[in-house]
Order: C-alpha cells, then sequence, then structure tokens
C-alpha cells in the first residue's frame, strides 16, 4: 500500500494527526496558512509546504478544517491533479457539503468520505480517535487504512455520504446541552452544601453520569484549568448547524435547541476564543473561581 499522505490544516488536532500518522510510519507531507502551524509540525518530523496545490495528487489525505466553507475550497486544489485514492475529511463539516464533494471526488475516480471525529488531542497523537463516518461502501473500502490510523479500528459507517457529519453534530449538541444540565445540576448541589467534586463523582456511577460529570467538570471547571483546548466558538457553532440541520429536515428539537441558545448567549458573553468549558460561567457561576462574567 502507498504509504503517502497529506494532512492539510495543521492545527491543535490536524498537527496531532499528522504526527501520529508519522510516528506510524505513514510519509507524511502537510499545509496550513499559518507560518506557526508548519514549524510546529516540522519538529515534530512532517515535511511541509506553503501552497496546497503541491499536494494535488498526493495518494491519500486527511483534512482538519475550521468549516465546511474551507472544505469545500480545498478538495477541488487536491484533486487539480491525478493519483488521489481517498480524502478522508474529519472537519465537523455539514452533510449537504459532504454529498456534493463526495460526488466531485467520486468523477474524478478518488473517494471522499466525512469522517469528523471526537477524542481530542490525546486521541489524535494516541492513533485512538473515534470517527464518524459517511461515505459509499467503495469510498469507505479506500478510505479504510486512514481510518484504521487514525482511530485504531473505533470508527463508525453510519451512512451514505454526510451521515458522518449529522451524528457528529448530534453528538456535540447533546455534549453541549450536558454541559449545561450538569453545570445546573452541579450548582444545585453546591447550594445545598454538597461538595461539587463529590457530587459529580456520586452522579457519574449512576443512572444521571456521563464523560461531562466524569471529566469535563472534575477536570476542567472545578479545577479553573479551562485548558481542554476545544474553544467555545467552535462549540457554539456546532451546537447552531445541529439545530440548522435539524430544520433542513422538518424536525424541531426543542430541548437541544434551548441548549443551543444558552451557547449562543455565552459567546456573545465570553467571546469565540474561552475554551468551551467557561460556558460553566454563564450556567453555573457559583462552580467557577472567576464567577459570573462581568460582561
Amino acid at each position: 500500500m502507498d504509504k503517502h499522505i497529506a494532512v492539510v490544516g495543521l492545527g491543535s488536532m490536524g498537527g496531532a494527526m499528522a504526527s501520529a500518522l508519522h510516528q506510524a510510519g505513514w510519509q507524511v507531507s502537510g499545509f496550513d496558512p499559518s507560518p506557526a502551524a508548519r514549524s510546529a509540525a516540522e519538529a515534530g518530523g512532517v515535511r511541509t509546504v506553503d501552497d496546497i496545490g503541491h499536494l494535488a495528487g498526493t495518494p491519500y489525505v486527511v483534512l482538519s478544517l475550521p468549516s465546511a466553507r474551507v472544505v469545500e475550497e480545498t478538495v477541488p486544489a487536491l484533486l487539480a491533479r491525478p493519483g488521489t485514492i481517498a480524502i478522508v475529511d474529519t472537519t465537523t463539516s455539514e452533510p449537504a457539503t459532504s454529498a456534493s464533494l463526495a460526488s466531485l471526488a467520486a468523477d474524478q475516480g478518488a473517494a471522499f468520505v466525512d469522517a469528523p471525529v471526537s477524542g481530542g488531542r490525546d486521541g489524535a497523537v494516541a492513533g485512538r480517535l473515534t470517527a464518524f463516518v459517511g461515505a459509499t461502501a467503495e469510498a469507505l473500502d479506500a478510505a479504510r487504512p486512514v481510518l484504521q490510523a487514525l482511530t485504531g479500528g473505533q470508527y463508525q459507517h453510519l451512512g451514505g455520504p454526510g451521515s458522518g457529519n449529522v451524528v457528529k453534530l448530534l453528538n456535540n449538541v447533546l455534549a453541549a446541552a450536558n454541559l449545561v444540565s450538569v453545570g445546573e445540576a452541579l450548582a444545585v448541589a453546591k447550594a445545598y452544601g454538597v461538595d461539587p467534586a463529590a457530587a459529580a463523582a456520586g452522579i457519574s456511577g449512576a443512572s444521571g453520569g456521563s464523560k461531562v460529570s466524569a471529566a469535563m467538570y472534575p477536570n476542567w471547571v472545578l479545577t479553573g484549568t479551562h485548558d481542554s483546548g476545544f474553544a467555545l466558538g467552535l462549540m457554539a457553532r456546532d451546537a447552531a448547524l445541529a439545530i440548522e440541520i435539524a430544520a433542513q429536515r422538518g424536525e424541531r428539537p426543542d430541548l437541544l435547541a434551548a441548549a443551543n441558545q444558552r451557547w449562543q448567549d455565552a459567546l456573545a458573553t465570553l467571546g469565540p476564543g474561552a475554551d468551551f468549558t467557561e460556558i460553566a460561567r454563564t450556567v453555573a457561576p457559583s462552580l467557577v473561581r472567576e464567577g459570573a462574567p462581568t460582561a
């Protein structure tokens, strides 16, 4: 198997995936418009280029980009020369964009797979991400070596092109809702004199438990570190997109929509660069060292 692979987008997640692929024996080339991101990747052994056109025709490609619009602009440049076998898009993108690009790639003899991931930078570094995959059966087969390398086999084929985006957005809006509800619940516990960390531990061993109660609040909120590495602006974007794709099919998820509104309010108050765990500052200010935001 040809093990030449390009990683486009060398930020926190893309840089970690590029490094993991390099460590796993792939010949990795990377591109990012940021010179700092390229330098960081080069320090990890990844060869970088300053023009995405140099990566056209690379047999395998991984995308880790900020939005569906950027994905839409990037894929045609990668397909400008023949030779690409599969493009695996790990971006939290939009289903219609992925369906359109899958068709474009197929017309040029290549595979395009939407495979947004969960697991954070630590999972990327370890090659143990979870991927939500949307693809035709043929495209899935073409992309399987890359998916295996990124996830260690922890990926779920959910249906045709765009399906991975749908389920990833639903995953993120559920996490967003849980971050609000766990924060509110722990604030009630504290109001009754119960240590929030003890309450979180008790809940996490019972039916109300989740990764949010077991790890996110104990590790990032109650410690005051807020250093998950995932921006509040990105979670707010994903929550809004989840409600948008629901409306496109006539669905009205009222509870999820209410949670999304809490995220949009937090975005307006805290700004997109805040850590996503800082949502606690607006939904449960008694739990955080900073208290409620002043603006």
